[in-house]
């Protein structure tokens, strides 16, 4: 089952799931603007990145068909998020982890969002990238770890630039693990702070989704 769900998170974004499952041809033939995209296609990728990728974009696509019917081809800044060049106020954000892949859209605000599959992994690296606050938190609770590593992705998504510290800019305050919920995270930059909602879920069995829509909070 391919496209899994569209689900409207707010008045102007759409959250998106694709459960992979098709080969790498059926998914360039789902994709409008071909030739755009062959021509970004990332050489060097095995055979699940490069249906990762494709489907990411399927997915997009499929999003925007859901708040626009303008034609629009899918690029990426130099920070590496994607954005639609025809449609500059649009926000967009996506993600892959074994064989779902995720997409987030606005029309109004920049967006970020991270799937991840539950593993050791995220234990194994928590200290490069937890403060030990949030260690202390997440105990040894393995899927607090997952969505702790998660959470940091969509935030480093949402403000897309390169050199942020994990541990010291992007924090996230405790929270009681549910199987969906909001969590608080922070973004230190040098002139600025801000607070913003991350809603977490499980989207399937054995993964960890979170999102973030841009809002502020004051």
């Amino acid at each position: 089952m391919p496209l899994h769900s569209l689900s409207p998170v707010s008045q102007t974004a759409v959250l998106g799931l694709w459960q992979l499952t098709e080969p790498a041809e059926e998914l360039w033939r789902l994709l409008p603007a071909q030739a755009h995209y062959l021509s970004r296609f990332p050489d060097g990728r095995d055979e699940l990145r490069a249906r990762q990728w494709l489907a990411g974009r399927v997915l997009a696509h499929q999003l925007l068909r859901e708040l626009n019917d303008t034609p629009a081809t899918l690029h990426n800044d130099a920070n590496g998020r994607p954005f639609f060049l025809e449609l500059p106020a649009y926000g967009v954000s996506l993600s892959h982890s074994g064989e779902w892949v995720a997409a987030l859209l606005s029309t109004t605000e920049p967006v970020g969002t991270d799937i991840e599959l539950i593993r050791p992994k995220a234990k194994q690296l928590a200290r490069r990238v937890l403060s030990e606050t949030e260690l202390a938190d997440a105990g040894d609770d393995a899927v607090k770890y997952c969505f702790y590593w998660s959470a940091k992705e969509t935030l480093y998504k949402l403000h897309s630039r390169r050199g942020l510290v994990f541990k010291e800019q992007l924090l996230l305050s405790p929270f009681v693990l549910r199987e969906a919920g909001v969590l608080t995270g922070h973004l230190l930059l040098e002139n600025s702070r801000s607070q913003h909602q991350i809603h977490y879920l499980h989207p399937s069995p054995g993964y960890v989704l979170t999102y973030t829509i841009g809002e502020m909070m004051s």
